[in-house]
């Protein structure tokens, strides 16, 4: 029986991805995820919140794809938008550099809010490969399952739209979306916004003045990178 009323989607979505629910590997996921919680391990993100990328942006509203990896796996981060924490927790520093190139492209203040809803609930699907981890413990959620939901998430949007911007940033997420038909949809490649190699290229990557420049040249509304609050 399919699990489908537990899960907190946006109804577009079941429609486009909800015969996943009833795959064997995601029995095997719920099986993990059940076994986890009786060794009363601290998962993150919260339940309700696993499947916010997919709550938060409907899927017929899609224009922009940003593949992240692992959520955040400290107390209070991960909200189930990929890079994104909550609103009061200070943004790590991969969002951090995004900030900053942001500031770079579009000459806007560095924000304040490590919240990026004000992003998704405008078309941008901010999905991790891998949806939920173990309180501290970075991938140890990996190799679950979730890859293979998160690969069916990209391939509805790949073959049910056009003129989506895809970003790419740093091997993992390249190798994931290299499904992604180009001749129908932009790709955006460069190094991740990690601190460790956002010198290699993230800085002064453009991606953002790109999907915009993009979505713009196919009759799409503009994506408004702004801060929701700039650092004082």
């Amino acid at each position: 029986m399919t699990q489908q009323s537990s899960i907190k989607m946006d109804p577009s979505w079941l429609e486009a991805i909800g015969g996943e629910f009833d795959q064997p590997y995601m029995k095997t996921l719920r099986q993990f995820l059940a076994a986890e919680k009786d060794a009363g391990q601290v998962i993150y993100p919260p339940g309700s919140q696993i499947f916010n990328a997919m709550n938060t942006t409907k899927f017929d509203d899609v224009r922009v794809v940003i593949l992240g990896q692992d959520p955040y796996h400290g107390p209070g981060q991960a909200h189930g938008l990929c890079f994104s924490v909550q609103d009061g927790v200070p943004p790590p520093p991969s969002l951090v550099n995004i900030y900053k190139e942001i500031a770079s492209e579009l000459g806007t203040p560095v924000p304040q809010s490590g919240d990026l809803t004000h992003w998704a609930e405008q078309g941008v699907l901010l999905l991790n490969a891998t949806l939920t981890v173990r309180r501290a413990q970075a991938g140890s959620h990996q190799n679950k399952g979730w890859e293979t939901f998160t690969d069916a998430v990209i391939r509805a949007v790949n073959d049910k739209h056009d003129n989506v911007v895809f970003m790419l940033w740093g091997s993992y997420a390249q190798k994931k979306g290299a499904i992604v038909d180009r001749k129908r949809h932009l790709v955006l490649t460069a190094p991740h916004p990690s601190p460790l190699s956002a010198h290699r290229g993230f800085f002064g990557c453009g991606h953002f003045t790109k999907a915009n420049d993009y979505l713009a040249a196919h009759n799409k509304p503009a994506i408004n990178w702004m801060p929701l609050r700039a650092a004082a």
